[in-house]
């Protein structure tokens, strides 16, 4: 076998399978160039940096934590009506790229480079107090979406969260802003490929949500967004008993999951718990010490909601995860409970779902499926799998495509036979050929597979990471696939405005009543939608949401 190429990795790639090819590659090492972002693991535990404080920075915070995931936040509009994001609405420091790389941009880095990452929240209790909460703040749609789009863009996230509190739950027009941009953004992303998920946090109770942030999700469905996780805020509930918190955190995201089950019916008990977070305020909440939760309750609640499937765990912040100040309530820098330093990251790290780390194979350390193969480099053997599209979007019984093909930096054909895993219920991928072979350095006629992924109508709409695997007769590589499966069936409209007795209607006005949309026919005044019959005034448009 000729001995290992001197040359750049990236740079014998780009020979074999074409410069334009590498702006979506997925190296199976430790480097990485994914300008689409990289999803985050199924399961993972985000604590949130608090972006207002000042102190110690967020790679710091992430170093001597162990923390290699946060939450980021605020990023809010600087006053109301603006519709440009800011992180904690600070006109010095936007949440996008201007004419450098915006604030956080490092640490970020920092954070991927140790197999971490960031999501990025929206909102907050300052904003919704401010009206600066994006949607509340900016009247149009699709500037709202744009923003979305900026912060993604320039910080290369997967997950966007919007934390949704105190007025911003009553704001009608602000809740159909926000879902109508979300499912632009999402339109947006999957026109190009790139993975990206909502989330919202919402207060709770301990039976789940209030009718307010229910009201929220609704809203989301009848505008057709998908909201990939629905995040409790598990503290001050502020009604005055001393409260269990870990038992509390248990009955309000079992109610959670009930809620979500109505709203949709189609998706598995599995799935419902997946699209379920929870957020707790370590220690002692702004409420006072008759909600605490200690140190005790973050295992108790890291080990069940490990058993039960849930998506996210959180807590508030990462800036208070120490014991200076035994007793303090809801102080921003402590937690009030007596503490080791990181004691509540340490107890919450085991529920994330470690992200797979695929290497390649050295002379001296062949590969068994109990030996990791060693890192890559740029001196050694290295194989890479590649995907033509490593996301797609498909209609719940139709189809969706991408092409799969391999390469090495060593000057010796492989054979690599190409599988698939993780494909739910109602999916079925197929690979044409099986066997692709590889090119290298001074030989670019490798071979291309394409990967059928089916779906039938009864498939579950929803997001779901599909691993493809190659291996050859000494190497192994996994890339992955972020399939979002949408449901074919339009959802229910969102409702209009009341109807109102007293105001003329003519045709083509439309209105709710009674759980319906009614449109009417000609001019009326105090004619009550429903109670004339088809030769009335009104045309029953359906239920609404």
């Amino acid at each position: 076998m000729t001995g290992p190429v001197r040359r750049p990795f990236r740079a014998l790639l780009a020979g074999i399978l074409g410069v334009t090819a590498l702006a979506g590659l997925t190296l199976t090492g430790s480097g990485t160039a994914d300008a689409a972002g990289t999803p985050l693991p199924a399961r993972v535990f985000a604590p949130y940096f608090d972006a207002r404080t000042t102190g110690d920075g967020l790679s710091a915070l992430s170093t001597r934590s162990g923390n290699k995931f946060v939450t980021l936040g605020p990023v809010q509009a600087d006053a109301k009506g603006s519709c440009t994001p800011y992180w904690n609405g600070d006109t010095s420091t936007p949440a996008f790229r201007v004419d450098r790389a915006p604030r956080f941009t490092d640490d970020i880095d920092y954070l991927r480079a140790g197999g971490g990452d960031a999501v990025l929240s929206f909102g907050g209790p300052a904003a919704d107090r401010a009206g600066t909460e994006i949607a509340d703040s900016c009247t149009d749609v699709g500037a709202i979406a744009t923003a979305f789009q900026n912060v993604v863009l320039s910080y290369g996230v997967s997950r966007i969260d919007l934390d949704v509190e105190g007025g911003s739950l009553t704001d009608s027009a602000g809740i159909d802003r926000r879902n109508k941009a979300v499912r632009l953004t999402e339109d947006w992303a999957t026109s190009v490929g790139r993975p990206l998920q909502f989330s919202y946090t919402l207060p709770a109770t301990p039976a789940g949500l209030p009718p307010g942030g229910l009201a929220v999700l609704q809203n989301a469905l009848c505008n057709g967004a998908r909201i990939d996780v629905v995040n409790l805020l598990t503290f001050d509930y502020r009604d005055g008993p001393r409260h269990d918190m870990a038992a509390d955190t248990r009955s309000s995201a079992q109610g959670l999951h009930d809620q979500l089950q109505q709203l949709y019916p189609s998706r598995t008990d599995a799935q419902l718990w997946g699209s379920i977070g929870i957020t707790e305020m370590i220690g002692v909440d702004h409420y006072g010490p008759e909600e605490t939760f200690s140190t005790a309750d973050a295992a108790a609640v890291e080990s069940w909601a490990a058993a039960k499937g849930v998506s996210t765990l959180s807590f508030r912040s990462l800036q208070r995860d120490n014991g200076d100040c035994p007793g303090t309530a809801g102080s921003d820098s402590c937690s009030g409970t007596a503490q080791s330093a990181w004691q509540f990251s340490r107890a919450f790290q085991p529920f994330t779902d470690p992200p797979p780390v695929h290497h390649s194979p050295s002379p001296s350390s062949p590969s068994s499926p109990s030996s990791p193969f060693p890192s890559i480099t740029d001196e050694g053997p290295s194989f890479l799998m590649h995907l033509g599209q490593d996301a797609g979007s498909v209609v719940a019984g139709s189809s969706v495509t991408t092409t799969v093909s391999a390469a090495v930096n060593h000057a010796q054909v492989e054979y690599v036979k190409v599988g698939v895993s993780g494909t739910p219920a109602g999916v079925t991928a197929s690979v044409d050929p099986a066997v692709v072979f590889t090119g290298y350095p001074g030989n670019q006629s490798n071979s291309a597979a394409t990967l059928s992924l089916a779906t039938t109508s009864a498939a579950v709409p929803g997001v779901y990471r599909l691993t493809v695997t190659g291996r050859g007769s000494s190497f192994r590589a996994d890339a992955t696939y972020t399939l979002t499966v949408v449901s074919p069936v339009p959802p229910p409209p969102c409702a209009t405005a009341a109807w109102n007795p007293a105001q003329v209607y003519t045709n083509g006005d439309t209105v709710s009543w009674t759980g319906h949309n009614w449109r009417a026919k000609w001019w009326t005044q105090g004619e009550q939608p429903g109670t004339t019959g088809e030769w009335g005034a009104w045309k029953d448009l359906g239920a609404h949401y």
